[in-house]
């Protein structure tokens, strides 16, 4: 693998991993709300806001594969602006979900789930 170190692999498969539970964690809040309570008034917007949730996950979780198969084709060395890239979509990464936890947890306190 061009140029990353083992922490850095280590820490994409980590976001990786958690990007792909908040994705399930938004989808099954979303299915308990639409199943408990319907679309409604009151629902909708959580509902939507549930989907683009999990939209907001989706796009660094795609960007992250790509750009690591990306660089895992490049030998030696990756192009520096392809390493920026995928340094800035960690970052992404890391704010999308701290973003996401936080529109999950807001509507499972808004409708009382667990």
């Amino acid at each position: 693998m061009a140029n990353l170190s083992e922490q850095t692999k280590v820490n994409i498969f980590n976001l990786l991993k958690r990007l792909g539970e908040m994705i399930d964690e938004a989808g099954k809040t979303e299915t308990v709300i639409a199943e408990q309570l319907g679309e409604t008034e009151i629902t909708v917007s959580t509902l939507d806001d549930l989907q683009n949730v999990r939209e907001r996950l989706r796009n660094p979780y795609t960007r992250l594969c790509t750009l690591y198969l990306q660089i895992s084709q490049f030998q030696p060395t990756a192009p520096a602006a392809v390493l920026d890239l995928l340094y800035q979509t960690i970052e992404d990464a890391e704010a999308a979900i701290a973003a996401s936890d936080a529109s999950i947890r807001e509507a499972k306190t808004d409708f009382e789930l667990p």
